[in-house]
């Protein structure tokens, strides 16, 4: 830009706007939103801070617009996306990099200069008619040597205000730092509305140039491709991370009670629909967060903090027996955000699985609903859409840690790996060490597909620390980040993986929903070495009378040592043939994959055939040896 910033931007600024950003006194911060000003040309610009005024503005611009609407309990606002704005848009969301740079099969990239070609010439007079709201926000704690900062441009006040929900507004800390605050960027447009919701969807763009650390949101207003700070940051500091030798990770952090009053902080990475949230949100546990998570060696400890203070979770299935503390959390005062779900006639939320009487109508996002609705292709409509989301901040809910915004973060006492698995991991088991944890669990998770996923069910999705869809780097770098963050660490975390889905030969669910309970306070004991366990081919696994004890004290009922043998069993064929599946996929598709990942695969696969030449196929818990 030829023209100074600054006095572009005094050109059309109120003056009143002009004086917020100035007292940043940052000149990139003044480049940064000039040239989306004079690129993007809205109406009006609103410089938000940190003051409740500023923040209550933006609530209640996302009403006045018609993006949100308030509904019957106070505080609690709903959001409708376009029928065709429903979830994150894979096929358009792209990493742009430089010609030269390849990343892997896996994934979604683009030419550098064709894709700013692109998403630039879409955002170009995009916010006429729109005001632009220039947002100043820490992703983690603020002031904390583990967060990263973050200017969002948005013309839409429900992406702000979601974003004042989930995230830690930062201005005055830009305003501290001065020249010195750097920063992620993030322009976002919803583009051309009709009845409030993005209208041009087929031009829909999520762009990510990690060479200037700028996500690029264009014809869109789903959460998911649009709240850049959420995902699509992920990849920013991911790459950052990996830089400078730290950790950007897909997990919640939880707090874990244990005897006398002791707390164990664990993370837990999990795909989609695999228990992550009902885990982080267990009762009599508290949580720090439930999804995102940057972790450090500091002094020779592994810290974690969440990157969020909010939650924009899937509501579908959240109902008063199972999820308590969120259901009296979206039936009590605050400011919640419920998009998605459907409106009752007396200004309710009503969503699919809420456990209560189907309304007898209201309106969702297809307009006007009833029981029996069809759409265009004879296909009956829901009352919510499957997924329809819900935003709060933590502080909403009854179970937040203490520690939630700690700039020093928690220490990390072990980390969890879960996904959908029928027939393979037993419920809970612990690694060997550090190296054979993140190879066998975190680099090897897999998760089948549902009834509910497009395609076929039961197909083993790859998905190393449930992070596939957000790397920006080549998936064997990202897990040589894992493994060297260790080095260092007195006492690494110890590494278990969970299975809430297995099943027996019939398809007969192993486990009940409750018994993730007793998994966690057994992982529990176990960091601490107050119980022992039983050594086998893939890592160290409960003993009988510890788990009946637990299930006693914990859950109020019989452990039966049947089921204990069902679900503890080691089952070498399938455990062989997952070793081969993961060792395939990183030698023939994986880059820069590193080699002790595939020297540590082959032992696992070594003593599972010394177990099944010693026991056969399927060996029960007490044959094998305790530790």
């Amino acid at each position: 830009m030829a023209e100074n910033p600054s006095a572009y931007l005094k050109s059309v600024l109120p003056p009143d706007q002009m004086a917020k950003l100035k007292r940043i006194n940052n000149q990139a911060v003044l480049e940064f939103v000039a040239r989306f000003v004079r690129h993007c040309r809205p109406s009006n610009v609103f410089v938000t801070t940190d003051s409740a005024e500023d923040i209550e503005y933006v609530r209640r611009a996302a009403i006045r617009d018609g993006e949100e609407g308030p509904l019957a309990i106070p505080g609690h606002t709903y959001h409708f996306d376009s029928p065709a704005d429903q979830a994150r848009d894979r096929k358009n969301t792209r990493l742009l990099l430089p010609k030269g740079v390849e990343l892997g099969p896996q994934f979604e990239t683009l030419d550098r200069d064709e894709g700013l070609a692109d998403v630039l010439a879409r955002l170009d007079g995009l916010m006429q008619g729109h005001t632009m709201y220039v947002r100043f926000f820490s992703l983690g704690p603020v002031g904390s040597d583990f967060s990263n900062l973050a200017v969002q441009l948005t013309d839409s006040a429900y992406v702000a205000h979601n974003e004042d929900l989930l995230y830690r507004t930062a201005y005055d800390e830009f305003v501290r730092l001065g020249e010195e605050a750097e920063f992620f960027r993030f322009v976002h447009s919803a583009g051309e509305l009709n009845n409030h919701v993005s209208n041009n969807i087929d031009q829909r763009r999520v762009f990510i140039d990690l060479q200037e650390d700028t996500v690029y949101s264009a014809n869109t207003q789903y959460g998911g491709n649009t709240i850049g700070l959420k995902k699509l940051a992920m990849r920013l500091a991911i790459n950052k991370a990996s830089a400078e030798g730290h950790l950007c990770e897909h997990m919640f952090i939880m707090g874990v009670h244990g005897p006398k009053g002791r707390v164990s902080y664990f993370t837990g990475a999990f795909p989609s629909l695999c228990g992550k949230t009902s885990t982080s949100m267990l009762e009599g546990e508290t949580i720090v967060g439930d999804d995102i998570a940057y972790l450090r060696n500091v002094d020779g400890v592994l810290r974690a903090v969440n990157v969020e203070r909010g939650i924009f979770g899937i509501i579908q299935g959240v109902n008063a027996k199972d999820d308590p503390i969120i259901w009296k959390a979206l039936h009590s005062p605050g400011e919640i955000i419920f998009s998605n779900i459907l409106v009752t006639e007396d200004g309710g939320a009503y969503w699919i699985d809420k456990g209560t009487p189907m309304p007898s109508g209201g309106t969702n996002h297809t307009g006007p609903w009833f029981p029996g609705k069809l759409d265009s292709s004879g296909k009956e409509v829901p009352p919510s859409h499957p997924n329809a989301r819900f935003t709060l901040s933590l502080p909403l809910l009854e179970n937040t840690d203490a520690a939630l915004d700690d700039p020093a973060g928690v220490g990390v006492a072990g980390i969890i790996y879960g996904g959908r698995d029928y027939d393979t991991w037993v419920p809970v088991e612990e690694a060997f060490d550090w190296v054979h944890g993140i190879v066998t669990k975190g680099a090897s998770l897999e998760s089948q597909t549902t009834a509910a996923t497009l395609g076929a069910e039961g197909v083993r999705e790859f998905n190393p620390m449930s992070n596939l869809d957000f790397l920006p780097i080549p998936i064997g770098r990202y897990v040589s980040d894992n493994l060297k963050i260790a080095e260092g660490l007195a006492q690494p975390p110890r590494i278990f993986s969970v299975n809430y889905f297995l099943q027996d030969t019939s398809g007969r669910w192993l486990n009940s929903r409750a018994d993730k309970r007793v998994w966690l306070k057994w992982m529990d004991l176990r960091v601490n070495d107050e119980v022992g366990a039983i050594q086998t081919p893939t890592g160290y696994i409960p003993l009988y009378e510890d788990l009946a004890r637990l299930f006693q004290e914990v859950l109020g009922r019989e452990y039966r040592r049947e089921d204990y043998v069902q679900q503890f069993s080691l089952r070498v064929p399938e455990n062989l043939a997952k070793v081969d599946r993961i060792s395939a996929h990183y030698r023939e598709r994986v880059l820069e994959t590193p080699e002790v990942l595939l020297g540590i695969l082959g032992e696992q696969r070594q003593r599972l055939e010394e177990a099944r030449v010693r026991w056969g196929d399927y060996v029960e818990p007490d044959a094998m040896p305790r530790a």
